[in-house]
């Protein structure tokens, strides 16, 4: 949602106006009402910590791979039963996750073998963390920042032959 004709009145008459140089050097200003309503628009949808449930879906659509995986593994955050019925319903998925305390049993009651090993993926990201190249983001290109990844993998990998 762009802001209204009335509203960009408003706002207008309380913004500065543009600093022009002298000299008629410089580069021109953009659009202000266009700069305002993406500064908006981000405000509105991206949350500083949103709740990791709620980022299931998207992360689903943004794989990089092809297929859609049968289950996934989540931590007691993830006992949800609405979303277990979003992810069965929209993608086909079954979500394995441990139950809260205050719940009653909601999974199909196997073991959670799987769960059980969640910490080697836990591990494999604090390995990761340890170059500072990927903790802090320097790259601005996704391509730079992917063989990055990929060569503190293979650095990680030679570790342990």
């Amino acid at each position: 949602m762009d802001l209204t004709d009335e509203q960009w009145q408003v706002v207008a008459t309380i913004l500065p106006k543009d600093p022009v140089r002298d000299d008629g050097r410089g580069r021109p200003w953009s659009d202000r009402r266009k700069v305002l309503n993406g500064v908006l628009w981000v405000l509105r949808t991206e949350s500083a910590s949103p709740a990791e449930v709620k980022l299931v879906a998207q992360t689903l659509d943004e794989r990089i791979v092809a297929d859609v995986p049968k289950r996934l593994i989540g931590d007691k955050a993830y006992d949800s039963d609405r979303l277990d019925e979003a992810l069965m319903q929209n993608y086909g998925i079954e979500m394995i996750a441990p139950n809260r305390a205050n719940r009653c049993r909601t999974q199909d009651g196997r073991p959670l073998r799987r769960y059980v090993r969640r910490w080697k993926v836990e591990r494999l990201f604090a390995w990761f963390f340890n170059f500072r190249r990927l903790v802090a983001r320097y790259e601005y290109h996704a391509e730079n920042f992917q063989g990055f990844v990929h060569l503190a993998a293979a650095i990680i990998r030679l570790r342990y032959l």
